[in-house]
């Protein structure tokens, strides 16, 4: 960030007074700028014994799959965000939703949350971010090619409770380490 979004002057990095980090100040009328995490929400859409998963039309990550999610706008819930999402990626209903994974990843300011749902009458299609979407039992994932780490743990962890029909919500991090060098 280089200028002010409050009157247009120059911003500096800074710790206002009373915080404990470097923020963006505004060096003519001292606005504070905040930057904070990004919130990914989406939907793990269930049909039968199969899961909805979709393959990316867009980067990152392009021709890989994943679960439709995406990050969630101003005035949604978490819950209408992931439906939003479910419906723009993979043209799809849901409903029974309930919140089942909630992943950390401070290493790049995110925050992902999953729901649990139903795929209402089975029917899908393919949204503008999608190259194709299709309904997947555990046998046929395509585990090599799932996009990103959050969605495999999602899935392992979906098929695993499947076994006792039992879906704790779960809260973890991911944290990526950069190799010394």
């Amino acid at each position: 960030m280089n200028f002010c979004s409050a009157c247009g002057a120059e911003v500096t990095l800074r710790i206002p007074p009373g915080d404990d980090r470097e923020r963006h100040v505004c060096v003519a009328c001292d606005f504070i700028h905040y930057v904070n995490p990004r919130v990914i929400v989406g939907c793990l859409p269930v049909h039968e014994d199969r899961v909805l998963l979709c393959r990316r039309a867009i980067e990152p990550r392009r021709g890989y799959w994943t679960l439709p999610a995406g990050f969630m706008e101003n005035g949604e819930t978490t819950e209408q965000g992931a439906a939003r999402e479910t419906w723009e990626e993979a043209a799809a209903r849901v409903d029974d939703m309930s919140l089942y994974r909630v992943f950390d990843l401070p290493h790049i300011s995110q925050v992902y949350l999953f729901y649990r749902c139903r795929l209402i009458d089975g029917e899908y299609g393919v949204g503008p971010e999608s190259l194709e979407s299709a309904l997947f039992r555990e046998d046929e994932i395509p585990w090599d090619e799932l996009a990103f780490t959050v969605v495999k743990r999602t899935l392992e962890a979906w098929f695993r409770d499947r076994e006792t029909d039992h879906f704790p919500v779960d809260v973890s991090a991911i944290h990526f380490h950069r190799p010394r060098g």
